[in-house]
């Protein structure tokens, strides 16, 4: 997760990890050369069975560890997806060129023209649409086992600096992916619970005032930020061992009439109430926060089911009137919740 303070958030915890998918993804293009690949899994004491299960967790210093050392072999901090690639030390220019940017709107366009200057096959743009922003790609990566973890590692870098820059998190509201669902889904809490595939390019939405936000990082900060970016960056953002995480799987997996106080959910995790908030805080959450994600959550996965009406789907949801459910429903998405589901039925179809 992105920091919400002012520590460095490459900083990473000993139960920080990482998706093997993503491991084994990194390691495409030294797969003519299976000898290497397990010299490097050994330096970086990563055990190569393990990344055989897409949904199995590399611990994130490991993965860290190995990021570097296939920087150095490839010359390349974006693993060599891209056919002109992200030379060492480029990341750094990228960082370097946004931080004189007064607010999140021009950081955000100069970053990713910075990106564009680098890059060959990933390429993306900023658009606002009435009261959203959307970041845009056009992805000319043909190769199906690196197209969608290429977006991913590209989108973390981007949102990772978005949220360093203003200091706090930046959450997508909608995505959508132009590749398959892959074997491992996609998570809600990297890129929101509107989330699509097999569209005709990949976007990320979120909140357009967001773009308002000051850019409160100077350059003091950036050398410390830079000690572990990007590695640092795309690892800590896409860590899901994090209180937050844990949090919202067990809010997640009851009812919403059941779901416990903050001070009785900290007292269930062996902490205190003070540490629980202050935790959650650091990962760019609060308590109340990961309640309203969960909700969304459900709203999302209640409404793929026919067999569940509006207002059905409305009280499972926590809502006492379908009308404030509807009211909701249309901030997150911008339309109502039966048009959301008859353009899912149609995109089924």
């Amino acid at each position: 997760m992105i920091n919400n303070g002012d520590a460095d958030m490459g900083v990473l915890r000993q139960s920080d990890s990482v998706a093997a998918y993503f491991v084994k993804a990194a390691l495409h293009r030294l797969a003519d050369r299976p000898q290497r690949v397990n010299e490097l899994l050994d330096e970086a004491g990563i055990d190569p069975q393990g990344l055989f299960d897409p949904l199995q967790r590399v611990p994130a210093d490991a993965v860290t560890r190995l990021w570097l050392s296939l920087t150095e072999e490839l010359g390349d901090e974006f693993f060599a997806f891209d056919s002109r690639g992200l030379p060492r030390g480029a990341f750094a220019i990228i960082c370097r060129s946004v931080l004189h940017e007064p607010n999140l709107g021009r950081a955000l366009t100069q970053c990713l023209a910075g990106f564009n200057l680098f890059l060959a096959d990933i390429r993306a743009c900023l658009e606002t649409r009435g009261n959203r922003a959307v970041i845009v790609l056009e992805n000319r990566i043909d190769e199906p086992a690196i197209r969608g973890v290429a977006e991913e590692v590209y989108l973390s870098m981007v949102m990772g600096v978005a949220c360093w820059l203003v200091g706090r998190q930046i959450n997508p509201e909608r995505t959508q992916f132009g590749h398959s669902r892959p074997p491992h889904g996609a998570d809600p809490l990297l890129w929101g619970h509107w989330i699509e595939f097999d569209a005709e390019r990949t976007e990320v939405e979120f909140d357009a005032s967001r773009l308002a936000l000051p850019v409160v990082r100077n350059f003091a900060g950036l050398k410390q930020f830079l000690r572990h970016a990007p590695e640092g960056v795309v690892v800590r953002f896409r860590n899901r061992s994090g209180l937050s995480a844990k949090v919202y799987r067990r809010l997640k997996a009851g009812s919403e009439r059941d779901w416990l106080s903050q001070s009785d959910m900290a007292r269930s995790l062996s902490m205190s109430e003070s540490a629980f908030r202050r935790q959650l805080e650091r990962e760019g959450f609060s308590y109340q926060l990961l309640k309203h994600e969960v909700r969304k959550a459900l709203a999302f996965e209640f409404l793929d089911d026919s067999g569940l009406s509006i207002t059905e789907i409305a009280i499972r949801c926590g809502f006492q009137e379908p009308s404030a459910f509807h009211r909701a429903f249309r901030q997150w998405t911008g339309m109502s919740p039966g048009r959301y589901r008859a353009a899912r039925s149609g995109n089924k179809g």
